[in-house]
């Protein structure tokens, strides 16, 4: 059981991890031992999860979100097929934890008179300076 936080837990029948061969430098260990792993969390069906942080964990996920509604983490840092197991753990927790923040509620503002004001006079001495381009006529 991979515990988020208080209120969230999740069951390890919701988690499925598939071992194999991690690319990059290892020697000859890489071509022998199924070190890399691949998580894989079936969020859409996850029971433990409320529909509003699902629907922040999809957006949070992105690329990492299938189309049946799982995410799927890989991980090929350590040569340590434990460690890589933990780290891909870790990732999910701190996923799920980010999409438990509620975004505050952004209040719009209007730019004040001053401010609109410089803008326009900036704008103008701006359009004064290259309408003063051009090519000079001379006799």
């Amino acid at each position: 059981m991979l515990k988020i936080n208080d209120q969230i837990s999740i069951e390890d029948w919701e988690l499925t991890e598939q071992f194999v061969r991690s690319s990059g430098p290892g020697g000859q260990n890489v071509n022998k031992v199924s070190t890399a792993v691949e998580l894989r969390f079936e969020a859409a069906r996850s029971p433990n999860l409320p529909d509003s942080v699902k629907n922040r964990l999809r957006r949070i996920a992105g690329r990492k979100w299938t189309k049946e509604g799982a995410i799927v983490i890989q991980v090929e840092d350590t040569r340590s097929q434990a460690r890589n197991r933990d780290i891909a753990r870790e990732r999910l927790a701190e996923m799920i934890l980010k999409a438990c923040e509620k975004p505050k509620r952004r209040i719009p503002t209007k730019p004040t008179k001053g401010s609109q004001r410089r803008r326009l006079q900036a704008k103008k001495e701006r359009g004064e300076v290259k309408a003063l381009r051009g090519r000079v006529e001379g006799d």
